[in-house]
């Protein structure tokens, strides 16, 4: 092991973290200071510095990112369109780059010569933390307890935990692997494993309720935005932060933004998991109507073709990279447009466009009418006589060979 005087701890006082305190210094024999990020996790920072003292760090800092995550990191993918595999929200992924960046911060002040997480060398995690790390602080060591101890398992983790007399939130029987910010909440592990059994929802949903338990009568919600930026909940103007916790609660409570999903991960592996994003999913469903409306048909594909590429960025921990700053640069100079308002109805799990405006609108309700406008139809027919040529010259060619 490299010779360590003082580590900063990514800490959430979860399982991992919190044996990573004791076992730092019984270890390496070094000073731990734990810094905690609130990223919207809520109660779960509850008394997190007197319990991190306590099994051995130094110092805690509690750290508040709620509005730099919400404004540099989920508003730019959520205006991206960025969404992982078709339906994964990226809640996880876009929420390690910003606590690391912070913790690299105070890891230069304090004068720190290692920083140290309790990510698994199974997961994503490990990756994003590390590659922020290697962007800010290159010559900064890491250290990933799980890639060096002899603990094999969740269970080999209590078990550390109780022989230490540190206070643990979970048993055996709920330790499910969760992690909370504002923008999601995602359930790994037990019978999740398993991904021919059906999630035990009544048991694990916390940010609301399955669709059969949603109310009968639907909400209606209009959000809006200027320049691709949400700004406003049924026009009352709010920050980002109150306007997804909102949300959160709305979508929720009316069982939207449940998905369950075996993802692949970076590492190679496939992993089931639960995710709820109420309010994040009535962003996305309400950004892309309005772009319908106010972007053009060519930059309107393009942003669609490279979403994919966003997503994958941001999900293998590439987000401070020039790729990624270049695509953000491409998506601001699209979103100069897409300013407007979009009302949906929540029902059910469903979310149902109810109407969209804005003072950006490329829909011209006269040429598009079934009823008489200014569009001459007898011009189509040389449009489409030129449009077709490759394949009526092809099919010409394959009728007669010899011309």
């Amino acid at each position: 092991m490299k010779q360590v005087r003082k580590a900063v701890l990514a800490y959430s006082g979860g399982l991992d973290t919190s044996i990573i305190i004791p076992w730092l210094k019984e270890n390496y024999g070094c000073e731990v200071i734990a810094v905690a990020a609130d990223v919207g996790q809520g109660a779960e920072l509850d008394g997190l510095e007197e319990k991190a003292k306590r099994t051995g760090a130094s110092a805690c800092f509690i750290e508040d990112l709620r509005q730099a995550f919400a404004d540099e990191y989920i508003v730019p993918t959520l205006q991206a369109g960025a969404v992982y595999e078709g339906r994964y929200l990226l809640g996880t992924s876009f929420a390690r780059p910003v606590i690391a960046k912070r913790i690299v911060e105070i890891a230069l002040r304090e004068g720190a010569d290692a920083i140290a997480h309790g990510c698994t060398g199974k997961g994503n995690d490990q990756v994003r933390f590390e590659l922020t790390i290697q962007a800010l602080a290159p010559h900064m060591t890491i250290i990933a307890p799980w890639r060096e101890w002899d603990l094999r398992s969740r269970e080999d983790e209590i078990a550390y935990a109780e022989a230490r007399g540190i206070p643990l939130s979970i048993t055996r029987e709920t330790n499910y692997s969760k992690d909370k910010n504002l923008w999601h909440l995602s359930h790994e592990g037990l019978d999740l494993e398993d991904p021919a059994s059906e999630p035990l929802y009544d048991k694990i949903l916390e940010l609301g309720v399955t669709p059969e338990k949603a109310p009968d009568t639907p909400a209606y919600v209009t959000v809006g935005f200027a320049q691709g930026r949400p700004v406003s909940l049924n026009g009352e103007t709010t920050d980002t932060v109150t306007l997804i916790q909102t949300l959160n609660a709305l979508g929720g409570a009316h069982g939207v933004g449940l998905i369950d999903i075996v993802e692949n991960r970076l590492v190679g592996m496939k992993s089931r998991g639960v995710y709820e994003t109420p309010g994040g999913t009535i962003l996305y469903r309400a950004h892309e109507a309005l772009e319908t409306l106010t972007l053009d048909r060519d930059t309107l594909h393009m942003k669609q073709h490279l979403a994919v590429r966003f997503a994958e960025l941001v999900y293998y921990g590439q987000w401070f990279t020039p790729l990624r700053e270049a695509l953000s640069a491409f998506v601001t100079k699209t979103q100069e447009n897409v300013t407007g308002t979009v009302r949906l109805k929540l029902y059910k799990g469903n979310i149902i466009l109810a109407g969209i405006s804005s003072p950006h609108s490329l829909y011209d309700q006269e040429l598009a009418s079934f009823g008489e406008s200014a569009y001459n139809q007898k011009d189509a027919e040389g449009f489409i006589r030129l449009f077709g040529l490759p394949i009526r010259v092809g099919a010409l060619k394959r009728e007669n060979p010899q011309t």
